[in-house]
């Protein structure tokens, strides 16, 4: 049985209407595509919770989770991962990757231009004829 990893992303838009985007690290599961932040959600945490925790760890502010966007199975060779897109601000603090992972902010129409995992790529499609 293939492993199953439930994931929560954030989709974080700064006052220009662009998405903050970072790259996997070295070493990682799809190392080097780009996502949204976000990351493996602990046993017993809900979506947000974990989100919430997770945007902390990797970028050193506070977020608002908001609404939930969209969910995305998808099945890769060696596991299936359930991926929750959440809409989310800017609390408090500034943003700064924790984890020397390059980060940056791009419109909703040139997302297509990165390199984001399957899984991710339907949710671009969407994002970007929404701008």
């Amino acid at each position: 049985m293939p492993l199953v990893v439930e994931v929560a992303a954030g989709l974080i838009r700064d006052e220009r209407g662009r998405y903050l985007i970072t790259q996997r690290r070295q070493g990682s599961h799809l190392a080097g595509k780009w996502e949204f932040p976000g990351g493996k959600l602990e046993a017993g945490e809900t979506a947000a919770a974990g989100l919430r925790r997770e945007l902390t760890e990797e970028l050193s502010a506070t977020f608002t989770v908001g609404e939930l966007v969209e969910t995305v199975r998808w099945e890769y060779p060696d596991r299936t991962v359930t991926l929750h897109f959440f809409d989310c601000r800017l609390e408090r603090g500034d943003i700064v990757p924790t984890e020397n992972q390059a980060m940056t902010w791009v419109r909703p129409d040139e997302l297509s231009r990165y390199d984001f995992p399957p899984a991710d790529r339907e949710l671009i499609r969407r994002l970007g004829r929404r701008g």
